[in-house]
């Protein structure tokens, strides 16, 4: 009788490719846990609070025991004349940071590249990245020292000159052009390095092609440069879009006082004052998922846009 000859499988106790991948990259997978914790830590677990926006809180009950209300909360938001104030305010000052402080990077950036001299374009980078690096609180107090009514600088100078003062921070007029120019001083220098970085990838043979073509500096950085920066800004433009309704709630906090108010009081001060001043939780739980459901929209809708003239988004 022949022996039975037995074949082994060459699969077996083997790891699967996918898990003999994991392990072999599995010190990259442990650095990546901790992000992985904090992501799920605060971004998931908050969502669990959501709730409050459909409920009455009552303290005493928690989160999971208060009263069910339905719409309530948004009902009492869209009939709310202080409430569409604030929505009003926000979206202007998105649209006027749009509109001032996001072509502000791309315009600097231009001018860098022009610059031939490498210690004194470095030299100019470095001063214009610093205010990135300064909190608002640290801006505020600058920007308070600077155009203060009674202590400021440009007043002093302006009474030395026998000229009278100007209010600046608490005239309702100038709020709003302080508030571009402070977050232009503040983020322009930071916002190039990207721009930089898009220029850089582009081909030097371009630029010596539209030289011998006859393209001066000006030809060359519309024909050549803006358009080899285009998918850097069109992605850019979608999530300044989509973050519509975040008018920057930390540069208005520290700016905006009650002579301001009426201009400058933006949806994340209106949170801020009822829910932590006030403890109304629920309510201002309700304008937050409002907010970033507007948010979201716009996102997409941005987006789309942009793919229906013919750009790249990024869904």
């Amino acid at each position: 009788m022949a022996e039975e000859q037995v074949v082994l499988d060459p699969g077996v106790g083997r790891r699967p490719p996918r898990l003999k991948s994991v392990w072999s990259h599995r010190y990259l997978y442990l650095m990546a846990i901790p992000g992985f914790v904090s992501v799920i830590l605060f971004v998931y677990v908050p969502l669990y609070g959501l709730q409050l926006a459909f409920k009455r809180f009552r303290l005493i009950d928690g989160i999971w025991a208060s009263p069910w209300i339905g719409l309530h909360h948004f009902r009492i938001l869209l009939s709310s004349a202080s409430f569409l104030q604030v929505l009003r305010n926000t979206i202007e000052i998105s649209i006027g940071r749009l509109i001032f402080t996001f072509p502000a990077p791309i315009l600097l950036a231009l001018l860098l590249n022009e610059l031939r001299n490498r210690t004194f374009k470095r030299t100019v980078q470095s001063i214009l990245y610093l205010p990135h690096f300064l909190s608002w609180v640290i801006m505020a107090g600058i920007i308070f020292n600077v155009l203060s009514l009674r202590t400021g600088v440009v007043n002093n100078v302006l009474a030395e000159i026998g000229l009278p003062r100007i209010m600046f921070l608490g005239n309702p007029r100038a709020f709003r052009p302080l508030i571009y120019g402070s977050a232009i001083w503040k983020s322009a220098g930071w916002g190039t390095i990207i721009y930089l970085a898009a220029i850089a990838g582009i081909d030097p043979q371009l630029y010596e092609s539209a030289i011998i073509d006859g393209a001066n500096r000006l030809r060359r950085a519309l024909h050549i440069t803006i358009p080899s920066m285009a998918y850097a800004i069109v992605i850019l433009l979608i999530l300044n879009i989509g973050n519509m309704l975040d008018a920057g709630f930390d540069q208005i906090f520290n700016l905006i006082n009650p002579a301001t108010q009426s201009v400058g009081d933006i949806i994340d001060t209106y949170v801020y004052r009822l829910g932590i001043a006030e403890g109304r939780y629920d309510f201002t739980t309700a304008v937050g998922l409002f907010k970033n459901v507007f948010n979201c929209l716009l996102l997409f809708g941005a987006n789309r846009l942009v793919k229906v003239f013919g750009h790249e988004g990024f869904i």
